[in-house]
């Protein structure tokens, strides 16, 4: 296990340098993601294919952007800061979407699950070494460090939650007042038109009665 945390780790510490993008704000990760992102949902990782790269979606709740179907498609491209979703989970995510209608997920993003923090940051593995005598204290700040982690991806997890959520409803809220602005201008347009058509009866009326007499 302490293997895989140290493979992680050093993955994850590559990735970081090779990926050059400014370290996400708890403020203000919610507004940067929505205004850089194509589509933004709450979905679940159904499928994930990590030789070719590929996974899919199943979107639960969409909060930014219109997609015809439930299952969205993704895949891993040649960007420096392309990540893959190696975990099947309940995911808030953040896309760009390309010209194959796939979508593309951005470490520079807020995507994450409940356990999986932003910015992809695995668990932190106690690393030892022959010279020094791993103690009872180094496994208990060990812990302490990944459980500080762990509360701060649940917090904005949740956080993340309520603040698309407040979007969405804003949005549905612009979205009627849009409908019931235009349907008082189309109200206002045949009222006009009743206008108009009123006093063109009126003047033919009257025309018609002058030529009799």
């Amino acid at each position: 296990m302490k293997n895989i945390f140290l493979l992680l780790l050093c993955l994850w510490f590559n990735f970081t340098y090779s990926c050059d993008c400014p370290q996400l704000q708890r403020e203000t990760m919610v507004k940067k993601g929505l205004k850089l992102s194509d589509i933004v949902f709450y979905g679940e990782l159904i499928k994930l294919d990590t030789i070719k790269e590929t996974y899919s979606f199943r979107i639960i709740e969409l909060f930014k952007g219109t997609y015809k179907s439930s299952i969205i498609n993704g895949r891993r491209s040649n960007s420096n800061c392309s990540f893959f979703p190696f975990k099947k989970d309940l995911w808030i995510i953040y896309a760009s979407i390309d010209k194959d209608n796939t979508i593309n997920l951005s470490s520079c993003l807020p995507s994450q699950t409940i356990e999986i923090p932003v910015g992809i940051l695995p668990p932190i593995p106690l690393i030892t070494t022959s010279e020094k005598v791993t103690t009872r204290i180094d496994s208990l700040n060990n812990e302490v460090d990944n459980l500080k982690i762990r509360n701060e991806t649940m917090s904005n997890w949740f956080y993340q939650l309520e603040q698309l959520r407040v979007y969405k409803l804003s949005q549905n809220a612009v979205t009627d007042k849009l409908k019931e602005d235009l349907k008082y201008k189309i109200l206002f347009i045949l009222l006009i038109i009743n206008g108009i058509l009123f006093l063109t009866l009126i003047l033919l009326l009257l025309k018609n009665r002058k030529s009799k007499s």
